[in-house]
């Protein structure tokens, strides 16, 4: 069974990641989507994105990253998948996601969201948080990758 995982991921975090590998304990295997939405500001271009998960997650089999400017539930079409993966924090992520859930299920009833906790140690995590350490110069490692911290670094310094 193959699910997808979207995303802005701008840019992957740690939290991410670790939805990630509880992912692919779940699944045969793993489509990351990174979503290209025009209303939202990335601080990473599509390809930094793209680049920057694909590095981060090189040792791990069965996975894929890919773009998409669609609906979800046509990406998950499009890719043959059948299960849409997301990672909840904390309690007030749950209103949002149940509502996507939802509505991704009256746009297709044979798409299933399935949700995961995130690891305590990932529960503050967001990437609005990473983006703001990382603009003031703040240690990043126990945020994201050393891939995304160095990409962040050279972000900023700019």
């Amino acid at each position: 069974m193959k699910a997808i995982y979207p995303g802005t991921f701008d840019p992957l975090t740690n939290g991410h990641l670790d939805v990630i590998k509880r992912g692919l304990k779940m699944f045969n295997s793993l489509i990351i989507g990174v979503a290209v939405n025009p209303a939202k500001k990335p601080l990473f271009s599509t390809e930094e994105r793209i680049e920057m998960i694909k590095e981060s997650v090189k040792d791990l089999e069965n996975v894929e990253v890919k773009a998409f400017d669609s609906l979800l539930v046509d990406f998950i079409k499009k890719e043959n998948g059948s299960v849409i993966l997301r990672g909840l924090r904390e309690t007030s992520d749950f209103p949002a996601e149940f509502q996507h859930a939802i509505v991704n299920r009256k746009l297709d009833p044979e798409i299933e969201t399935v949700f995961v906790m995130t690891n305590a140690e990932y529960f503050y995590i967001t990437s609005g948080i990473v983006k703001e350490v990382a603009m003031y110069n703040g240690k990043l490692d126990t945020f994201v990758p050393k891939q995304v911290e160095s990409k962040l670094k050279a972000k900023y310094a700019k």
